[in-house]
């Protein structure tokens, strides 16, 4: 087996560490798993939550197989070149302890749009990169696609990936259709540490989560809706979104409206109002 070592800008995590500075009292973060070596953190978080886990568990790889994106596109990187997690959520229960309601199913879409905020601030803060989100589920740095995000629902919970290329060089970046791959490294990030790069993703995400929470799952209420807007370089720009049925809607992105869908408008001024999970590309 190969040291964990043999590539130095690339050294393994550290569960002992993040599960100390992340699994405090009142923390949303109950567990912290980190694996060497899985097919898919999502896949693992899923089979968890049907086993009866509660809110909070975190799976970390270092290294995924069998990445999956949206569509089931597939997400590889080298290990340890990147952040490879998932997160286990269970929005649609109540939270007596903190006075948290159950949410509807129909609030859970502003959950991928959340880790995008979170995402989008970790990378901004601790990498000091110019950063933005491309909806409904990409990250954004120097003009390439740096990250991927996830959320799928597995019986009662919501279980949310990210995967973030970090020191991927650029002869590693795989061959894209859409956007060029690549990294905070290739983007000159000030700084690759996976660590504090996955301890602020995962602060502000549950900052943002407990919010949205306290809030109803209302992201106006919440701040969440502003926050996203701001971040969000798909507004203002013209796109085509290809949809599973019928002709390419081709029109102006105005806005991402309080139920996290994209609003367009083509150039007859009809407007349209597309849900993430209807959408197979946005160009």
């Amino acid at each position: 087996m190969a040291s964990p070592f043999t590539d130095l800008d690339r050294p393994p995590l550290s569960e002992r560490s993040l599960a100390r500075a992340l699994v405090t009292l009142g923390s949303l973060w109950s567990r912290v798993d980190v694996r060497a070596a899985t097919a898919s953190t999502n896949a693992d978080v899923a089979a968890a939550a049907a086993r009866g886990e509660p809110e909070g568990l975190v799976v970390v790889a270092e290294q995924q197989t069998a990445g999956r994106g949206r569509r089931d596109r597939q997400w590889t990187s080298p290990a340890r070149a990147g952040l490879t997690v998932s997160v286990l959520l269970r929005p649609g229960q109540a939270d007596r302890e903190r006075e948290w309601a159950a949410l509807t199913p129909a609030s859970f879409a502003w959950l991928p749009l959340l880790a995008g905020v979170a995402l989008r601030e970790a990378a901004e803060r601790v990498a000091e990169v110019e950063a933005a989100l491309k909806w409904p589920n990409d990250l954004l740095v120097g003009g390439g696609k740096c990250a991927g995000i996830l959320a799928e629902v597995a019986g009662d919970a919501v279980v949310v990936g990210i995967g973030l290329n970090v020191t991927t060089r650029a002869e590693e970046l795989p061959e894209t259709t859409g956007l060029p791959a690549t990294s905070l490294k290739v983007a000159g990030a000030a700084v690759t540490d996976r660590d504090p790069l996955l301890r602020a993703l995962l602060r502000g995400f549950a900052s943002w989560y407990s919010g949205w929470r306290e809030a109803g799952g209302d992201a106006e209420m919440s701040g969440l809706l502003a926050a996203y807007r701001r971040s969000c370089a798909t507004i203002g720009k013209q796109v085509r979104v290809l949809l599973p049925a019928g002709e390419p809607l081709t029109g102006e992105a105005t806005d991402v409206d309080r139920d996290g869908q994209l609003i367009v408008r083509t150039a007859d001024g009809a407007v349209h109002r597309v849900s993430a999970g209807d959408v197979l590309h946005v160009r």
